[in-house]
């Protein structure tokens, strides 16, 4: 989860450079896309791999 934070806190940055307002955490994490969700799984695997080889 800490992760899904971690892009949440980009993505509001981004929003503040575009003067927009940003949608709450929740909203955030319910409407990442398929893809997204695909890509934050594989990097976690990925991230566990190189844990497993580092110890």
């Amino acid at each position: 989860m800490a992760d899904y934070r971690t892009g949440y806190e980009y993505y509001k940055e981004a929003c503040q450079k575009l003067a927009i307002d940003p949608v709450n955490f929740y909203y955030f994490v319910l409407n990442l896309s398929q893809e997204q969700l695909d890509a934050y799984n594989k990097s976690a695997e990925q991230k566990r791999g190189a844990d497993d080889y580092a110890s």
